[in-house]
Formats: C-alpha cells, structure tokens, sequence
C-alpha cells in the first residue's frame, strides 16, 4: 500500500509546520511501513539549529519516527483520526544517532510494529540517509480518544 502526499493528513492529525512525512513509500503486510522526509533549507528551525551550520535536529527526526509509527499504527487499526482518536508518543528507549542530517538530504523513516497492548503499540524505528543509519529508536504510542 502507498499512501500520496495529500492523503497522508488522514492519518495523522499533524499540520504544518509540524508535519514531517512528505511520502508514504509503502506500508507491508507484516506491519512495516517506508516513508520519506526531504529536509528543505526553509525549515524555520534550521535558522538557529546552527547558523552557517545548518543541521536537522535529532529530535525532529524522533518526531517523523513517530508520525511514521502513527500512520502505521492507524492504518492497522483501519482508523483515522477524524473517527475521535489520537495516536499519541508515550515513550522512546534506546535512542542513537549516527551520522548528521543537513538540508537538501531526503531521509528514509522505517517503522516496524513489535508488539500491542491496551492500546500501546511499540515499534522498532530507524532513519536511513542513502542506505546509511541515521537513527534508531523504540518508540511507543498510545492510541486515545481526543477530548
């Protein structure tokens, strides 16, 4: 499955400038889902994330793990978040970063589901700059019901 551009925000209640998935590359059946990221000079937090230097933040690279996680996480439960659910980050473990991202680099974000229970779902994540290891981390999200 592949989601378009302007159907990734039915998947994820995110906006801009806080959306960081620009494509849905593939979502498998055993639960693993490929998206990208094109890290473009006009992101506003490049301004200060150093000037002359510009580096993407780790952080950030979290956040598109997550929003990945998100989107796999909805499209197995065969839900949207217009439907009154949430798919929110309850927790990151084993967090590395190996290598900088910098403007103009188009990351792949990879999500793999390695278990569900009571609505928290774990994945195992990485980001990948040419076929290279950015990042890898376990994340963990918590399927809710907006207020």
């Amino acid at each position: 499955m592949q989601i378009k551009k302007e159907d990734i925000k039915k998947y994820l209640p995110h906006r801009e400038p806080f959306l960081f998935i620009d494509e849905v590359v593939s979502i498998k059946d055993d639960n693993q889902i490929h998206c990208k990221k094109l890290i473009i000079e006009e992101e506003y937090f490049l301004q200060g994330h150093f000037p002359n230097n510009p580096i993407f933040p780790g952080v950030i690279i979290i956040e598109a793990l997550g929003q990945a996680s998100g989107i796999l996480g909805f499209s197995l439960m065969n839900k949207t978040p217009e439907e009154g659910s949430i798919y929110v980050l309850a927790g990151v473990d084993k967090v590395r970063f190996r290598k900088r991202v910098r403007p103009g680099d188009n990351i792949d974000l990879y999500s793999k589901v390695v278990s569900e229970k009571r609505g928290i779902w774990k994945f195992d994540c990485k980001a990948e700059l040419n076929s290279e290891l950015i990042c890898s981390a376990t994340i963990l999200c918590a399927d809710r019901k907006t207020t």
